[in-house]
C-alpha cells in the first residue's frame, strides 16, 4: 500500500501543470500555475502520508519564473508609450494651434493622461482584462489587487502570445494603461481651442469607462494560449474571451482599440462642441510647425514601444512590428508629399508631419500580422488615404475638427485594420493567424481566405465605430448638461491658456 500511495502522489503531481493550467482560465492571462500546483501536492502528500518525504519534495513543480529579457523590453516599450503622449502628442497638438491656445492643449493632454492611469488602477485594467463576458470583464482586479502578494513577496504573471512564456502581471498592467491614456488624449485635438477643461476630463472619465474599455476587453481579452491545453477544452476556452475576440478579428496595436475608437469619439465631439469663432472665414494655422516636427518625431521614436511592445514578447514577431513600423512609416510620408505636390505643386513639413502619423496609425492592426511589403502598402496606401481624410472627406463631414483627428487617425485605422486581412495572408507574406491554440497550428496558406478575414475586420471597425460613437454622443450631453461643453465667446477670442489657466505659452 505505502508504494501505491507513493505512486499516486507522483501522479498527482505530474497532472498538476495541468490542473493549474485549468484554474487559472478563471484568471484572463495571468498564469498562476504555480499556487494551483501546490495546492494539488499538498493533497497528494495528505493521502500519501507514509510515503518517504522525497516523493513530497519531488512533486512540487517549480513556479513559471518571467523572462527577463522579455520583462525589461516591457518596462522599455512602457517608458516609449509614456514618450508618445506627453511630451510627443502634447507637442505635436500643442504646435498646431494657435499660440494663445498652446498651454491649454498641452494641459488638456497631461491631465488627462494622469487621470487616465489612475482609473486603470482604480478599476480601468480589471474590467478590461479579467473574466467577466463577451463585452466586459470583472472585478478580481480592482485597485490592481492579487497582482503582487507582498506578505509573500510574490508576483502574479501574465501570460504572452507563447505557451509557458510570461512576463508579471504587473508589467503588463502598466504597459496597457499607457494605451488607455493615450487614446484618451487624442480625441481632445477635435475640440482643441474652444472647450472648456472641466468638460474634458469629465467626458474623458465617462468615455473611457463605457467606451474604452468595453473595446479593449471585447478585442484583445482571452483567456491566453496556456489555457488551450487540449481540444475538449478548446471551444470553452474561447467562448470566454472578448467578443471581436472570438470572431478572429486581428488588431495588434490598437487599430480599432486606439485610433478608430478616438477619432469617432472625438468627432462627434467636433460636432457637439461646434465651430471655432470664425472657422471658415479666418485662418487658423499652426503657430509652431517646429514643435509640431518634434511632436511628430517623438510619435515615431515612441510607436516602436507601442507596436513591437504589442508583441509581450523580445522575439521575432516584436521585431516584425518593430521594423513594419519603421518602413510604413516612411512610405505614408513620401505618398502625403507626392499627394500634396500633386495637389498644392508642393510638399509641406506640415504634410510630412501628419504623413507620418498616417503611417503609424495604419500599421498600428497590422504590425505584427503582415509581412514587410503588406507593411510598405499599408503605409503608401495610408499617407493618400488620409491625405484625402484631411481635406476632401472633412468638407463633406462638415465638421471643425480642429486638429483633424478623424481624417488621420479614423481613417488610417479603418485603412489598416481592414488591410490587416488583406496582406496577413501567407500567400502575400504575412504570417497568417493561428488555427488552433492548442497545438499553435496556423492558417494553411490555401486555406487562408482573405474575403472572410476582411469581413470579420469590418465587423470589429463597425462594432467600434457604433459603440464609440454612441457612448460619446451620451457622455456629450451629460457633460454638457453637467457643466456646459464650451467656453464663452469672450474666453475664446482672448484664448483658453489665460482664460482657462491663468498663464502663458510665450512672453511677448
Amino acid at each position: 500500500m505505502k508504494k501505491l500511495f507513493a505512486c499516486l502522489a507522483l501522479a498527482a503531481a505530474a497532472c498538476a501543470p495541468v490542473w493549474a493550467q485549468d484554474a487559472a482560465a478563471s484568471a484572463p492571462a495571468v498564469a498562476e500555475a504555480a499556487s494551483a500546483a501546490s495546492v494539488v501536492v499538498a493533497a497528494a502528500a495528505e493521502a500519501a502520508a507514509s510515503a518517504p518525504a522525497a516523493a513530497a519534495s519531488e512533486a512540487a513543480a517549480p513556479a513559471p519564473v518571467p523572462n527577463k529579457g522579455d520583462t525589461a523590453w516591457m518596462m522599455v516599450s512602457t517608458l516609449l508609450v509614456i514618450l508618445m503622449t506627453v511630451p510627443g502628442l502634447a507637442l505635436f497638438y500643442g504646435g498646431l494651434v494657435r499660440s494663445k491656445n498652446m498651454l491649454s492643449v498641452l494641459m488638456q493632454v497631461t491631465v488627462a493622461f494622469s487621470m487616465v492611469v489612475v482609473l486603470w488602477v482604480l478599476y480601468g485594467y480589471s474590467l478590461a482584462f479579467t473574466e467577466g463576458n463577451a463585452f466586459i470583464g470583472g472585478f478580481d482586479r480592482v485597485l490592481l489587487k492579487g497582482v503582487w502578494d507582498n506578505a509573500a513577496g510574490t508576483f502574479a504573471n501574465a501570460a504572452t502570445f507563447s505557451k509557458g512564456v510570461y512576463i508579471p502581471e504587473i508589467v503588463f498592467a502598466a504597459f496597457q494603461a499607457t494605451f488607455a491614456g493615450i487614446t484618451a488624449c487624442l480625441i481632445v485635438g477635435a475640440f482643441a481651442e474652444r472647450i472648456k477643461f472641466g468638460a474634458v476630463l469629465l467626458f474623458v472619465a465617462i468615455w473611457f469607462t463605457f467606451s474604452y474599455i468595453p473595446i479593449a476587453h471585447m478585442v484583445w481579452f482571452w483567456m491566453g494560449p496556456d489555457a488551450y491545453s487540449s481540444a475538449a477544452v478548446a471551444e470553452e476556452m474561447t467562448s470566454k474571451a472578448g467578443l471581436i475576440w472570438q470572431w478572429g478579428a486581428l488588431d495588434f496595436a490598437g487599430g480599432t482599440v486606439v485610433h478608430i475608437n478616438a477619432a469617432v469619439a472625438g468627432l462627434v465631439g467636433a460636432y457637439m462642441v461646434g465651430k471655432r469663432i470664425g472657422y471658415g472665414k479666418e485662418a487658423f494655422t499652426p503657430h509652431s510647425l517646429t514643435l509640431t516636427m518634434v511632436g511628430a518625431s517623438l510619435l515615431w521614436v515612441g510607436w516602436f514601444g507601442f507596436n513591437a511592445g504589442s508583441a509581450l514578447e523580445a522575439n521575432g514577431f516584436a521585431a516584425l512590428a518593430f521594423a513594419n513600423t519603421l518602413v510604413a512609416t516612411a512610405a505614408a510620408v513620401l505618398a502625403w508629399c507626392i499627394g500634396e505636390a500633386l495637389l498644392k505643386g508642393k510638399a509641406s513639413m506640415l504634410g510630412a508631419a501628419s504623413g507620418a502619423v498616417a503611417g503609424l496609425v495604419a500599421i498600428t492592426p497590422a504590425a505584427g500580422h503582415v509581412g514587410l511589403g503588406g507593411g510598405l502598402i499599408i503605409g503608401f496606401i495610408a499617407g493618400f488615404a488620409c491625405l484625402w481624410g484631411v481635406t476632401g472627406l472633412k468638407k463633406l463631414l462638415g465638421a471643425d475638427d480642429s486638429l483633424d483627428v478623424f481624417g488621420v487617425h479614423g481613417v488610417g485605422g479603418i485603412v489598416g485594420a481592414l488591410l490587416t486581412g488583406v496582406f496577413n495572408s501567407p500567400n502575400l507574406g504575412g504570417p497568417s493567424a493561428v488555427a488552433d491554440w492548442v497545438t499553435v497550428g496556423m492558417i494553411a496558406p490555401d486555406a487562408y481566405s482573405i474575403a472572410s478575414q476582411v469581413w470579420v475586420q469590418a465587423k470589429g471597425v463597425l462594432l467600434t465605430i457604433v459603440w464609440s460613437g454612441v457612448v460619446s454622443l451620451i457622455a456629450y450631453k451629460i457633460v454638457d448638461m453637467v457643466i456646459g461643453l464650451r467656453v464663452s465667446e469672450e474666453a475664446e477670442r482672448e484664448g483658453l491658456d489665460i482664460t482657462s489657466h491663468g498663464e502663458t505659452a510665450y512672453h511677448k
